[in-house]
């Protein structure tokens, strides 16, 4: 999505490493993300289910709008170390996800709390540069937050 390859751009920006796991072959051929970035065409959560994925110094951000997508990538997520993990939409599409993921996904309330739905700092944004902008300041205010913490 424009909103994933904004948000790879902000991300590379600010030093992390950033991986893109998209399994839409329809999709695929359309990011436009700049070097240094690493595309996996697989589902996400096939990617955090594998050993060493996640790290407490990981956010996972799911983008797709695409509960199929999504909502799998939260459930194998919150079973990983990652400081941070958000997944775009709405709060009325936000809540219903936290409730499809309580009664489908089997999360407890726990789990369901490491999840920043909606992802992102209000900021009002509406363009896609706009939205990862407001997620990547979300991402850095989570791990500025957690360094403090561990410090």
């Amino acid at each position: 999505s424009t909103v994933a390859d904004a948000c790879a751009r902000f991300a590379l920006g600010l030093g992390y490493e950033v991986v893109l796991c998209d399994p839409r072959e329809d999709i695929a051929g359309t990011h436009n993300l700049p070097e240094g970035v690493e595309f996996i065409p697989q589902l996400p959560s096939v990617y955090l289910g594998k050993d060493g994925a996640c790290a407490p110094s990981t956010a996972v951000v799911a983008t797709t709008h695409d509960p199929r997508i999504d909502d799998l990538a939260m459930m194998a997520a919150v079973k990983t170390p990652a400081g941070y993990i958000g997944v775009m939409g709405s709060m009325r599409t936000s809540k219903a996800r936290a409730e499809r993921l309580k009664r489908s996904g089997g999360l407890t309330e726990a789990e369901i709390q490491r999840i920043h739905m909606p992802v992102g700092v209000d900021i009002g944004s509406k363009t896609p540069a706009e939205i990862a902008l407001s997620i990547m300041a979300d991402v850095v205010r989570a791990r500025r937050q957690l360094f403090r913490a561990v410090n």
